[in-house]
């Protein structure tokens, strides 16, 4: 577990994040977790209401769930993002993530999906004049 990402790929991630939601009202989250799971869209359900993930202005919240040790992932998106995009944008932007992770490429991976969903968040939620809140943490969630 410790080995999937180090410090500086928490720090990439984080970054990437922020350059996301500075360019939108959404908010990302990424959360590591420690348990195997059989379903990561159940799992991550629960992680995404226990982050306070549904309670965004804008229903606009995106989590990116991963459950090393049972390899798998979900992203999921709240009702106002997912309304906008649609079940295509997150199947491709699973499978693209899944592209990055069996190279070994976990922070790489994680990384190009904040960016893409960032851009989808701003395509759909700009970021408007005198609107810079921050309504959840950037940094990486374990548990």
């Amino acid at each position: 577990m410790k080995s999937l990402l180090n410090a500086e790929d928490h720090e990439k991630i984080v970054k990437a994040i922020a350059e996301a939601e500075a360019k939108s009202s959404g908010q990302i989250r990424v959360h590591l977790h420690h348990r195997a799971v059989d379903d990561p869209i159940e799992a991550g359900t629960k992680v995404f209401e226990k982050l306070g993930m549904a309670a965004t202005a804008e229903k606009n919240g995106v989590l990116i769930f991963v459950a090393p040790r049972s390899k798998n992932f979900a992203i999921l998106g709240d009702s106002g993002i997912h309304e906008k995009c649609g079940e295509d944008f997150w199947s491709e932007a699973a499978a693209a993530m899944g592209g990055h992770f069996g190279k070994g490429e976990f922070a790489g991976g994680i990384v190009a999906t904040v960016h893409k969903i960032g851009d989808a968040l701003a395509a759909h939620f700009p970021r408007r004049e005198g609107s810079g809140v921050n309504e959840l943490p950037d940094e990486v969630d374990e548990g």
